[in-house]
């Protein structure tokens, strides 16, 4: 399959964007030498799992491309999208440094093919047992949805590092995450479902370890007018609200002060 991807003019990153978005990144936690421990690294890292379904293979590509051209640093493609395994071998020989994952996999078949291609991580909208024993002593990290509290403890005492919460914002959304970190403070959570670019920094701060952002990034009507200018701005934008979600969750101030803060000149020495 042969890559296109469509050239844009890059917006000017303002001097806060910047200094905030270098900050963050000399500031992550050292990754372990274990593949599935990195992968699980890098989705605390960057505060956004980017969802890319598509009704192409080509627009695949290309809109993920726009996205990780945008700073997009984990991306999950869904099972739906066609030709999804070769737009996965694609992504992966382009962009050997992106942590590229399949969506709603739901048997260990698609699971085992995912793998094959170069998929570092599996994410399903409900525990798969099936995928979960399968991957079980691995390197592909695995992310089991869940929705109650029955099923996120079922699904973290039967191996899972992490869980996907969905759907969230149709349980409550960032309340519902607040809620379920209290009986559940040692459980990873991600947010997904509805979830907004200017909804990641209270997610973060409410407990989430990540948001999955499907239209939030890859706009339906951008999608569908192949704008990938768009699909760009809303990824870096994205991009920048994850990091600093992060960095204020790792400082431990409050995103008010931190913004505050941020806007005091320096004094002259």
């Amino acid at each position: 399959m042969a890559l296109t991807i469509t050239r844009w003019n890059k917006p000017v990153i303002s001097p806060r964007m910047a200094f905030c978005c270098s900050r963050t990144s000399a500031q992550q936690l050292q990754l372990s030498s274990s593949p599935l421990n990195k992968t699980l690294q890098q989705i605390h890292n960057s505060g956004v799992i980017a969802c890319l379904r598509a009704n192409s293979a080509e627009l695949a590509i290309e809109a993920a491309g726009a996205a990780i051209s945008g700073g997009i640093s984990v991306l999950e493609i869904v099972m739906s999208t066609p030709g999804v395994f070769e737009v996965l071998q694609c992504l992966v020989q382009d962009h050997p440094t992106i942590t590229l994952g399949v969506g709603t996999v739901l048997n260990v078949e698609n699971a085992k093919n995912a793998i094959n291609v170069g998929a570092k991580f599996l994410m399903s909208p409900a525990t798969v047992k099936d995928i979960m024993e399968d991957v079980r002593g691995g390197e592909v990290l695995y992310i089991p949805g869940v929705m109650t509290p029955t099923e996120i403890l079922s699904a973290h005492d039967a191996g899972a590092k992490i869980v996907k919460v969905y759907p969230v914002s149709s349980l409550g959304g960032i309340q519902y995450i607040s809620a379920l970190k209290k009986p559940f403070p040692h459980v990873q959570m991600v947010a997904s479902q509805g979830i907004t670019i200017d909804s990641i920094g209270n997610y973060i701060a409410q407990g989430a370890a990540s948001v999955v952002l499907s239209d939030a990034i890859f706009d339906k009507e951008a999608m569908d007018q192949n704008n990938f200018d768009k699909i760009y701005q809303l990824a870096h934008l994205a991009v920048f609200q994850g990091r600093e979600a992060v960095e204020r969750k790792r400082s431990g101030i409050p995103s008010k002060l931190l913004d505050v803060c941020q806007l005091i000149p320096s004094t002259p020495s």
